[in-house]
């Protein structure tokens, strides 16, 4: 069970500790320090409210057969024999929570594993759900499937502008000192909704929204894929945004950080005119565009340069940014997990970055 929070500053840092299940001090740096979030060759980093170390790649759980609730010993036991520890789960995703949980209590290994959930996903019927009825009806299943008293990192799936943000930020805040939840923050939130939550938090002595979980992938997102409320801030018209995260510094854990496949290699950049036979019809309708082909055939180059594969340069060029970035990545193969894991270790150059955006012409490197 989680318990509150106390919060000091020593030696420049600001140090947030708790007593209760665990007795443990979480760093956040302040000023010209900060933790290994400017270190991205380091596997892991820290999360405010979390009291273990997170791996910067969290493995998606939204895949079959895991979301058809499928024994997943060999995909999750993988993940933590290659250094992955966090797992991106959803109340919505099917049966993910329950193959998860029976996972959970089978092996023993909960306090090894940093679970991220969300609630609040419209319904069948595109109802919208955040409020604290719906919340609570979500972390109450969750807690149930999962097989846990606690969920490490809890985010609202979407956002409702017609409800106050007093709302999710005194629920989560109510979550957390009952001790259920950790961290927590929202998926789908523009960052001006969030600055507005943490603004309501300030202003009232609670605590505030500490992670976001956007799309950011190399691509740019044409039209959101699942027909409304997603957000991204991939591409130059999200500038601001991006800026907005690296100000602050706030952990981004980046969904379809591959561009939902499109970035996975099986793609090629000459399969324009048949790109469905590769694709689903969500990473089509979302990133199947000619620029995006560009980037892909960009890529390639700088993969074959490297003498690594395309998905490791697309992965990459995420943690090239100076964001907080976690990347999630659905991956049901071991070698799939390692690569990944080892994207973080690449070295692109500032010309190769600028060059996979398109922002400058032909690589000459």
């Amino acid at each position: 069970m989680f318990c509150l929070w106390n919060l000091r500053v020593a030696d420049g840092k600001l140090v947030i500790s708790r007593t209760g299940r665990k007795s443990s001090d979480l760093l956040l740096y302040i000023g010209e320090e900060r933790t290994d979030m400017e270190n991205k060759e380091n596997l892991y980093a820290s999360i405010p409210y979390v009291d273990k170390k997170v791996s910067r790649i969290f493995a998606g759980t939204a895949f079959p057969p895991i979301q058809d609730g499928a024994d997943g010993t060999e995909f999750f036991e993988a993940a933590l024999a290659n250094g992955i520890n966090a797992f991106d789960t959803a109340r919505v995703y099917m049966e993910a929570e329950h193959s998860f949980g029976n996972w959970l209590e089978k092996s023993g290994r909960r306090e090894e594993v940093v679970i991220l959930s969300k609630c609040g996903h419209p319904d069948a019927m595109w109802n919208k759900r955040v409020n604290e009825k719906e919340m609570r009806k979500d972390l109450k299943k969750s807690l149930e499937e999962l097989k846990t008293d606690y969920i490490d990192i809890y985010m609202l799936h979407r956002d409702d502008l017609d409800t106050e943000v007093a709302v999710a930020v005194e629920t989560f805040n109510a979550m957390h000192e009952e001790g259920s939840i950790g961290a927590f923050g929202a998926s789908n939130w523009t960052h001006t909704r969030i600055e507005e939550a943490n603004e309501y938090a300030y202003k009232h002595n609670l605590i505030p929204f500490s992670v976001s979980s956007p799309n950011f992938c190399l691509a740019r997102q044409v039209e959101d894929p699942w027909g409304g409320g997603c957000v991204n801030i991939c591409g130059p018209e999200n500038q601001a945004a991006r800026a907005w995260y690296e100000k602050n510094q706030m952990p981004v854990i980046a969904y379809s950080s591959l561009g939902r496949g499109f970035f996975s290699g099986k793609l090629k950049s000459g399969h324009a005119d048949h790109a469905s036979d590769y694709l689903d019809s969500f990473a089509m309708k979302g990133y199947a565009c000619p620029d995006n082909f560009e980037r892909l055939r960009r890529c390639e180059i700088i993969a074959e340069k490297h003498g690594v594969t395309v998905a490791q340069i697309a992965m990459n060029w995420i943690f090239s940014h100076p964001l907080n970035i976690f990347a999630i990545a659905s991956m049901s193969k071991a070698d799939r997990m390692k690569t990944n894991r080892e994207a973080l270790l690449l070295k692109l150059s500032n010309e190769e970055i600028a060059y996979l955006a398109l922002e400058t012409p032909e690589f000459c490197g």
